[in-house]
Order: C-alpha cells, then sequence, then structure tokens
C-alpha cells in the first residue's frame, strides 16, 4: 500500500497524518518528546554534518553546547579587490572562527520562507540553501513517516498560511521554494493547500449539517482566517482568506523588549552606543546566538570594566557565551503558554553570573501585544466583510493553534461571535488531521 499523507510544517511544531476513510491517524513521529505526534520544528547540524530533528536535536544540542569551551581562531574567508580614482589594491578579509564548536541549531526555519533577503546560512564548511534546510527537516519527518508505517511515501500534501507575505513576489516565492524543498527531501507528488481550509476539513469530519464555519488558526508564526461552507461536498465553498504574518513568536519577542532587556542593562544612560546594540539583539533568535565573537566579548569585557551596569553586562555575557540563548527563548515561550492558564508567572533562570527573575502577569502580558492584538481584529473584521456575512450569520468559528488559546483573543472572538459559536480543535494536530483528509482525495 502507498500511502498519501498530509504534513503541517509548522513554525514552532510539524506533524504528519494519513486517513484511512474511516479515521486519521495522526504518526507518532517523535518517541522522545512528551506529545509523539508532535515534532519540533528544529534542525541541529553537526560538524561532520549529521542532522537531528525535534526532541532529539534539543537534547543533543543540550549535551554538546552548553557551558562548553571555545578556542577561537584566525581564518580566511576572501578577499577584496578595491579599484577607485588611480588607487588599486587587494586585501585579504578574516574572521574568527569557534574550532570548537561542535554543531548549529536551526529553529523557526519556515520563518525564512517570508524574509525578503534570506537565501541561506554557512554551516562550517559548507553552505546551505533555504531549500537545503527545509530539504533536510522534510525528508527526516518523510524517513519516519516510512518507518512507522512500513511503506515507501511518494504523494504528500503540504500546509501553507494563507499568506507568507503581503509582497506578491514574496509570496509566489515561498510557496515554489516550500514545493521544491519537498521534491528535494523525496516526494514525487507534492500538493499545498491552506492551513485554515485544511483545519475545516477535520472539523467537517465532526458536523452532521452544512454550516458555515471561521477558521481562527492561529500558531507561532502566522494567524490564518477562513470562512467557508461546510458540511455539503457539492456545496463546499470558501467565501474569504486572510491572514498577517504575526503569531506566538512575535509575542514572545515583545515579552522580551518589555520585560526582560532591563536584566540586561537596556534603559541604563551610561551605555554606549554598540552595547546598547547588543542588548536589542537579545529579541531577536536569529541574531543573539550568532554574537559569541572575541570582538563582542573584548566589547563586553571593556565595558564591565568601565562601570557600565557591570552587573547585567556579565549576565548578558553569559547568556551569549554559555550557549543560553535557546534555554532563555524556551523559558519565555513556556512562560506565555502558562499564562493562557494563570493569571502570573515567574520568568526565572540561572546559571553562573546569570540570576534572572521576573515575575509577569496576564494583564502585562496584554498589554504588551495589545499593538498585536488590534492588527489581529483589524484581519479578521477585514475577511468577515469580504465573505459577505454577518457575525451572527457564522454557524461556527473553529480555533486551532497554539496561540488561539490567548484568553484575549478567545474574549475577542466571544464579543463578536458569542461563547456558544467557539469551538476549539485539537491545538496540534487539526492541520495535520485535515491535510491528512485532503490528501486521501487528491
Amino acid at each position: 500500500m502507498r500511502y498519501r499523507i498530509g504534513i503541517d510544517f509548522g513554525t514552532s511544531n510539524s506533524g504528519a497524518a494519513y486517513y484511512d476513510g474511516d479515521r486519521v491517524h495522526v504518526l507518532p513521529l517523535d518517541r522522545k518528546n512528551v506529545m509523539p505526534e508532535v515534532v519540533k520544528s528544529i534542525l541541529y547540524i553537526t560538524r561532520d554534518h549529521r542532522f537531528t530533528i525535534g526532541q532529539e536535536a534539543v537534547e543533543q544540542y543540550y549535551r554538546q553546547n552548553v557551558n562548553r569551551l571555545r578556542r577561537y581562531v584566525k581564518k580566511w574567508v576572501g578577499e577584496i579587490d578595491y579599484r577607485g580614482a588611480d588607487m588599486h589594491y587587494v586585501r585579504d578579509i578574516f574572521t574568527y572562527v569557534d574550532e570548537l564548536m561542535p554543531g548549529r541549531l536551526l529553529q523557526y526555519i519556515k520563518t525564512a520562507l517570508r524574509s525578503e533577503r534570506y537565501e541561506g546560512t554557512q554551516v562550517f564548511d559548507r553552505y546551505y540553501t533555504l531549500v537545503e534546510i527545509l530539504a533536510i527537516y522534510l525528508g527526516e519527518l518523510k524517513r519516519r513517516a516510512e518507518a512507522e508505517l512500513g511503506d515507501k511515501i511518494e504523494s504528500v500534501v503540504l500546509g501553507r498560511p494563507v499568506q507568507f507575505s503581503p509582497m506578491q513576489e514574496v509570496d509566489q516565492r515561498a510557496e515554489a521554494q516550500l514545493r521544491q524543498a519537498a521534491m528535494l527531501a523525496g516526494f514525487q507528488q507534492v500538493e499545498l493547500e491552506l492551513e485554515p481550509v485544511a483545519a475545516a476539513c477535520y472539523y467537517e469530519l465532526s458536523i452532521s449539517r452544512p454550516q458555515t464555519a471561521l477558521i481562527f488558526d492561529f500558531g507561532g508564526g502566522t494567524l490564518d482566517i477562513t470562512i467557508m461552507r461546510l458540511g455539503d461536498p457539492a456545496g463546499r465553498q470558501v467565501f474569504a482568506s486572510g491572514g498577517i504574518g504575526i503569531a506566538g513568536s512575535d509575542f514572545d519577542r515583545a515579552i522580551i523588549r518589555n520585560r526582560m532587556v532591563p536584566h540586561f542593562g537596556w534603559g541604563r544612560q551610561e551605555l554606549d552606543a554598540d552595547i546598547r546594540d547588543l542588548i536589542e539583539a537579545v529579541a531577536d533568535w536569529m541574531v543573539l546566538p550568532e554574537l559569541s565573537t572575541p570582538q563582542v566579548r573584548a566589547k563586553l569585557q571593556a565595558a564591565i570594566l568601565g562601570g557600565q551596569a557591570p552587573v547585567q553586562l556579565k549576565a548578558l555575557e553569559m547568556l551569549i557565551f554559555n550557549d543560553l540563548a535557546f534555554s532563555f527563548y524556551n523559558m519565555v515561550e513556556n512562560a506565555k503558554i502558562d499564562l493562557s492558564a494563570q493569571d502570573a508567572v515567574v520568568l526565572a533562570m540561572q546559571n553562573k553570573h546569570l540570576d534572572l527573575w521576573e515575575l509577569y502577569t496576564r494583564l502585562q502580558f496584554e498589554k504588551d501585544i495589545r499593538e498585536y492584538q488590534a492588527r489581529i481584529e483589524g484581519v479578521l473584521l477585514d475577511t468577515l466583510a469580504r465573505s459577505g456575512f454577518e457575525a451572527g450569520e457564522i454557524d461556527a468559528v473553529v480555533t486551532t493553534g497554539g496561540s488561539s488559546s490567548i484568553p484575549a483573543f478567545q474574549r475577542m472572538l466571544i464579543r463578536h461571535f458569542g461563547k456558544e459559536r467557539l469551538v476549539a480543535s485539537d491545538v496540534f494536530s487539526s492541520v495535520t488531521a485535515g491535510l491528512a483528509v485532503r490528501a486521501s482525495r487528491a
């Protein structure tokens, strides 16, 4: 039997499933994870170019990197050929490389599809294009799924957000790159489906009469909304779709910018401009791991010796040079998740000279994301208006994705549609399941 599967390649988590015509089977592709059906969208590449994904990648990263030794060597990376007026010279370019670095951890890899400029990254002695990075991850999902099913998988339906980017050329390029990555991963047939439409296909299995449903798919990287007529295959229709590149990872950065950077010296007037730039980079998960260079350490140590917020800058030095960035971002993300069920959490982290402690309330969190909430509500109302329906004509509002559980957005949906119409679908697997349903009918 040759399986046709659906893969939800998410910003934070991914999953794969197939539909046998009777029920959906979400595959347990990460046996090391607390939820085996959920695979973290994380890739770890070692110095000898071996790959691991998901929880295994996380554990290997922690094992090999946290509090490790470093040794920098000067390495030639090229030359500049300068010509101007009557002057011509060639200058060698060198950089410092940590020759003891065992591997690179890449997270939020799907987010790179939204970038206008990102083409790939250098990992030790090899340059990986974005398509190659995505193909490695998708290929490992494929390999695990085949091992679980005991058969080859040639056909896949991949989810995609309603909008990778508001710029049409970037959106089209992102879809082409995702399709190319899936082919490179070994799939022979590749189709793409909008993620909220996939969630609607899964929800449709549970209803007994036609409905007009609004799908509110709010995950780690994007918000996607679709308004559809469901329950009658002959009359299924998409009335409107909308989306915006705001979601859980943006909320994490908001928490860091508003609550955590003062622990590293932000707001201290005596700081030099380049030190302030370093502190500002703490909120950027792509930049922070790249700051562990001798030049950055020299700047920090000079500022510390000069009396510029020495305690806070020592904490920043520990965060950067003890490879604690991943732990730091996990701590912030987990606190955000806990605030969906609790009124307050403690943001805390301890390691040598790093000792963070911050009481953080749900009220503070809602204040920190207020600007995002206003924009999200605007997309919701715009999509509703373009559908041609009034709020009272929507039969069900189906929520899925981790960020849809945030109380502020639950209240927003209740305010517009009423509590009785809200239907909570599976937070992590409804899109995966819907893609499997879609694959079975392809």
